[in-house]
């Protein structure tokens, strides 16, 4: 063993697993997230809106490439980002992830045409691909397996909440002043106060998963299935060998095309009726809102009831909500049907997050987390592109009754082959 494991080890020892005990450092990661998820909400509403109306694009497709360009960045990073903090560490690949979001606010606000809107959501992927995946994996190597619901549960409930108040009050800022550039500069104070927190005052927590491993390998009569899988295996059981996995990853990806489609598509299709962008930035922030509100329930109820329980019956509520949007042509309708989608993806979020953790050994949980989100981020891209096609082709609402069976039909898959992994011992996770 050389001097590093040694130092690891003799860390891991003086330190303990819980969320009371390293409240602390918990509450600055909470607080990075917050400003991690400010980054996405300073496009939910202006962006779109910049290239219908300022640059004249006419085709959803188009429009929303900005979203499939983010999408495929950010999930090609949470493949990689969770098995790059194993060898670099979590703090340094959270500082990383800031470097590439400082530039974005600034190429959105000075952006001559729209590809430079793309390049500047190909650097924002980057940012949450590398900083989100960091505050999931550091929250759970803090508080260990008791409560692991709730700390995923506040965790999302920072990003998503920021999400939904960064995407309103920008959408108050333009329907007052424009589109730019007041609601940019939020993004830039966004962009600076997270790095410099990530950098200055977070503490990695790799000497956590040690202790872990450690009190893991120390409970009497539990056999040890396979703990070291290659980065390949850990791909192979998390997407497709393992049933519950593969039910978990395949729901992730259609809640983000869920999540993708009311980014892009949901602004235009409001926009069709003439509602005025700060309308439009109220509804948009209410699926996130609520999304980020009730996550603080759910995440820590998925740890007394179980996470299957609360998957299928989240993703089916989306579905529905999908369909009230679709069918209420006007303002409450609207507000009942992305209230509905708010908590159903509240019902599913931080559920999934757990889930896989519960099932992942601890020694790949951070490449197995980061091949789920790889899945689940690819939604993005499916949602911006095949649904921004068919919505050329056939029609907004054509479109957007696609994403309502995809959603349904996503539960129902999930009540089928998914085990319950909540008390589940690591001998018993392969099914």
């Amino acid at each position: 063993m050389d001097s590093k494991d040694n130092e690891e080890n003799n860390g891991a020892n003086e330190i303990k697993l819980g969320l009371r005990q390293n409240i602390q450092q918990f509450l600055i990661l909470v607080l990075v997230n917050a400003f991690v998820g400010a980054m996405i909400g300073l496009e939910q509403t202006v962006v779109p809106l910049i290239g219908k109306n300022e640059f004249g694009i006419e085709s959803n497709a188009i429009i929303v490439s900005f979203i499939a360009s983010f999408g495929a960045v950010k999930a090609i990073l949470n493949l990689y980002a969770g098995n790059l903090s194993d060898r670099w560490g979590r703090k340094n690949v959270l500082v990383l992830g800031w470097l590439f979001g400082i530039p974005v606010p600034f190429i959105l606000l000075f952006a001559p045409d729209w590809n430079w809107i793309i390049f500047a959501n190909v650097l924002l992927g980057i940012n949450q691909g590398l900083a989100w995946s960091m505050t999931v994996n550091m929250k759970i190597d803090l508080v260990g397996k008791e409560r692991r619901g709730l700390a995923l549960g506040l965790n999302e409930f920072a990003g998503y909440v920021s999400v939904a108040v960064v995407g309103f009050v920008t959408g108050y800022l333009a329907a007052t002043y424009g589109l730019k550039p007041y609601p940019f500069y939020l993004g830039i104070a966004f962009a600076v106060l997270g790095f410099v927190i990530s950098w200055a005052i977070v503490k990695d927590t790799r000497k956590f998963t040690v202790l872990e491993i450690e009190d893991d390998l120390a409970l009497a009569g539990r056999v040890r299935n396979k703990p070291d899988l290659n980065f390949k295996q850990v791909f192979l059981e998390t997407s497709w060998m393992n049933r519950t996995l593969l039910s978990v990853s395949q729901a992730g990806l259609i809640n983000n095309l869920i999540f993708g489609v009311t980014w892009g598509l949901f602004t235009l299709y409001y926009a069709s009726f003439s509602v005025g962008i700060s309308e439009i930035g109220f509804l948009k922030a209410l699926h996130p809102g609520i999304w980020g509100v009730l996550q603080l329930v759910t995440g820590s109820l998925s740890d007394k009831v179980g996470r299957k329980v609360l998957i299928y019956p989240g993703m089916i509520v989306q579905g529905i909500g999908i369909w009230i949007v679709l069918y209420s042509n006007f303002i409450f309708g609207w507000i009942v049907g992305m209230s509905l989608l708010g908590l159903g993806t509240a019902l599913v979020y931080p559920t999934l997050l757990a889930a896989i953790s519960d099932v992942a050994h601890p020694k790949w949980r951070a490449t197995s987390l980061g091949v789920y989100r790889f899945w689940r981020d690819l939604g993005f891209v499916f949602g911006a592109i095949g649904i921004g096609y068919i919505a050329d082709v056939y029609g907004l609402n054509i479109a957007i009754q696609l994403v309502a069976f995809l959603a349904v039909g996503s539960g129902i898959f999930v009540m089928v082959a998914m085990r319950e992994t909540r008390l589940l011992g690591y001998s018993n996770r392969r099914a």
